[in-house]
């Protein structure tokens, strides 16, 4: 059963949409040292407000709360019921510590410790 709501209800219907998602969502991007509420993640983008959002394209950083999640680079795609979408063309998850650049042994000790008299 498809229903058709007027122009104005639709309106509103989306408005309430995107305020409920605005309020549930803890994520948000930095660029450029401005931040911006994300309503919406999935694995290959995510949405902003339209009303909000500017046409972003480059590198961000993407976070939930105070936890950095992503350092991603974007692209708008596209604007749809009140949300502008974003494509990720990457995103690299963010380390707690630094890339090693040699193999570890699994059976590797954690430390050495010295016999001294």
């Amino acid at each position: 059963m498809e229903t058709n709501f007027s122009k104005d209800i639709q309106a509103g219907l989306d408005a309430a949409r995107v305020e409920s998602l605005r309020r549930a969502s803890r994520l948000r991007i930095e660029a450029d040292g401005v931040r911006y509420p994300v309503l919406r993640m999935w694995k290959t983008g995510f949405a902003m407000e339209a009303g909000s959002a500017p046409h972003l394209r480059g590198l961000v950083d993407l976070y939930d709360g105070a936890l950095h999640l992503f350092q991603c680079l974007i692209v708008a795609t596209d604007e749809e019921g009140g949300e502008m979408l974003f494509a990720f063309k990457r995103a690299t998850p963010v380390a707690s510590r630094p890339a090693l650049d040699f193999e570890q042994a699994e059976n590797a000790p954690a430390a050495l410790i010295e016999y001294t008299r």
